[in-house]
């Protein structure tokens, strides 16, 4: 029988995602590092974006699905005057308003954002991974072809300007699961009459674990002991606890 490699090791990691890295990626880098036999992790980050991306070891992975479910903040910054076909700066322009581009005021911007609290709609973007016949979506645009979607309720609980140079506009969102903040970004410049797209996201929270808690992979690889990194299953709070149901559950990650 083949040995099974690593340490059995249960718990949490909370690492800061660099960019152009891609989340399973990083989960393979933490696994490796801490030497754990299963690792999963909580939520697919793009490799442009950057921030708190859980990695759950051994029992731990069972805690996967209630932590995608739980909501998240993010602090994104929009480009004004262009729009992309994925919704952010890795897709193709599909317009650009160039010499007719009016850059709105942060008052302007302010009262937009208002407009998008509470429960709203969002259509995913083709560059999603939900699925269409078995497929998943981002498949179909690679290959040129528009899938009609229907649009999906999404809570939007906090959004916040943080500064404008009337360029571009750094923005709190503090969301519900589901939540595409792409498709945000450009609802957002649709509605000030400007178009936008998004060029940087940095997931801050995700349930009660903040990304000041989290750890960069170069401080995890500088301790004597990685393990000391890991927050153990009696160390996470009570509705993040083990319980039989959960464990009886299959451990929802991404990669």
């Amino acid at each position: 029988m083949r040995k099974r490699r690593g340490q059995v090791i249960d718990g949490v990691v909370l690492i800061n995602k660099p960019a152009d890295w891609s989340s399973n990626q990083v989960l393979q880098r933490v696994k490796r590092v801490i030497d754990a036999q299963k690792a999963g992790h909580t939520g697919t980050l793009d490799p442009f974006a950057t921030g708190l991306l859980i990695c759950c070891l051994g029992k731990g992975t069972k805690l996967a699905g209630q932590m995608l479910d739980a909501d998240k903040q993010y602090v994104a910054t929009l480009k004004f005057g262009q729009e992309t076909d994925s919704g952010d700066l890795t897709g193709e322009i599909t317009v650009d308003l160039g010499d007719q581009f009016v850059a709105p005021t942060e008052q302007q911007i302010r009262d937009i954002l208002r407009n998008f609290l509470g429960a709203i709609k969002q259509v995913p973007p083709m560059t999603s991974a939900l699925k269409h016949k078995g497929r998943p979506l981002y498949e179909y645009a690679r290959q040129g072809v528009e899938i009609e979607r229907a649009a999906r309720e999404v809570t939007i609980h906090q959004l916040d300007l943080l500064e404008s140079d009337g360029l571009t506009a750094k923005i709190v969102v503090d969301c519900s699961k589901g939540t595409y903040v792409r498709t945000l970004a450009q609802d957002i410049g649709r509605a000030l009459g400007v178009r936008a797209h998004l060029v940087a996201l940095e997931r801050t929270r995700i349930g009660p674990f903040r990304l000041d808690g989290a750890w960069t992979l170069a401080a995890l690889e500088s301790l004597d002991a990685a393990t000391d990194a890991v927050v153990s299953l009696e160390q996470l709070p009570p509705a993040f606890q083990v319980t039989k149901s959960v464990a009886q559950c299959p451990a929802r990650t991404e990669g």
